[in-house]
């Protein structure tokens, strides 16, 4: 049997000016549902200690099925309404994997050219 490989999701979002309270609450709706789904390792939402205009949703996941599985909620239209109401000014999502340090040295190296 395969090992299971975790992946993540972390979703920026910058407030526009004077919509910080508001853009957290609407991101914190998002928090239950996510802990209730299948294959949910964590699920959090956080402010920033130095810009509290940003916020950082963070998903952990048993696998990549069950972050897409997510993905396709009713609740994500949040970000669409957010962007329409200018309740946020920037929105940045990013999916990561796990790797190990073999992994990571390898994604370092230089690619080989064949000389022929």
């Amino acid at each position: 049997m395969t090992k299971p490989n975790p992946v993540s999701h972390l979703v920026f979002a910058r407030a526009a000016a004077g919509c910080s309270a508001h853009l957290g609450v609407r991101l914190s709706s998002l928090i239950e549902p996510a802990l209730d789904l299948p294959g949910c390792l964590s699920f959090a939402l956080q402010q920033s200690l130095l810009d509290p205009e940003i916020w950082m949703l963070n998903g952990v996941w048993t696998s990549e099925l069950a972050m897409t599985g997510w993905f396709a909620t009713p609740e994500l239209s949040v970000f669409s309404e957010l962007v329409q109401e200018r309740v946020v000014s920037s929105l940045d999502f990013q999916t990561f994997k796990q790797v190990t340090a073999i992994q990571a040295e390898t994604a370092c190296q230089p690619t080989q050219k064949m000389v022929g």
